[in-house]
């Protein structure tokens, strides 16, 4: 009896905390990506222009190309979710004409504001809507964007690194 407890804890923590993104509303979720803009912002003005090429080892992304995969994925992300054209060809998205920062931090705000603007304009059924994912499996729209929300956070955080390891300190958490 007492494994069949700890079992349906365990169960019940995994599915509470597998998609606490998409319990939040509408509105949470539009102030959560305005305030993941602001500060993925902050980084990007962080690093110095001659930053933007650096890579802490040949085999990892510069900070330039770790950014446009974030914004890469934003548009994927939200494009899947609202079912709007992905203004930014996938193949494209990730490779800078250079590794200027006007350019970069502008794809990267752009990317921003396709989330926030297809969130806006979904609707309360339609973010419960399932979508077919690339593997055949279904998740819902609410869930797909909490997905994008997390993958832009890992990709923030890891731009911690390459500010630490270029003497810059990283802006400050910003939960809230």
């Amino acid at each position: 009896m007492k494994r069949k407890s700890v079992l349906f804890a365990l169960i019940t923590l995994l599915l509470a905390t597998s998609s606490v993104f998409a319990q939040f509303t509408q509105s949470q979720m539009i102030s959560e990506w305005q305030r993941a803009k602001t500060y993925t912002k902050e980084y990007l003005d962080a690093m110095p222009e001659e930053g933007y090429g650096f890579k802490p080892t040949p085999e990892v992304r510069t900070f330039a190309e770790q950014m446009l995969h974030l914004a890469s994925t934003n548009y994927y992300f939200a494009a899947k979710a609202s079912g709007k054209a992905n203004p930014v060809p996938q193949e494209s998205a990730e490779k800078p004409a250079s590794p200027a920062k006007a350019a970069t931090t502008k794809a990267v705000m752009d990317s921003y504001d396709f989330v926030i603007t297809s969130l806006q304009g979904m609707t309360p059924d339609q973010m419960n809507e399932m979508v077919k994912r690339s593997n055949g499996t279904e998740i819902s729209k609410a869930n797909l964007y909490g997905k994008a929300f997390e993958h832009q956070t890992h990709h923030r955080g890891q731009m911690t690194i390459y500010l630490r390891l270029k003497g810059i300190t990283p802006p400050p958490e910003k939960l809230f």
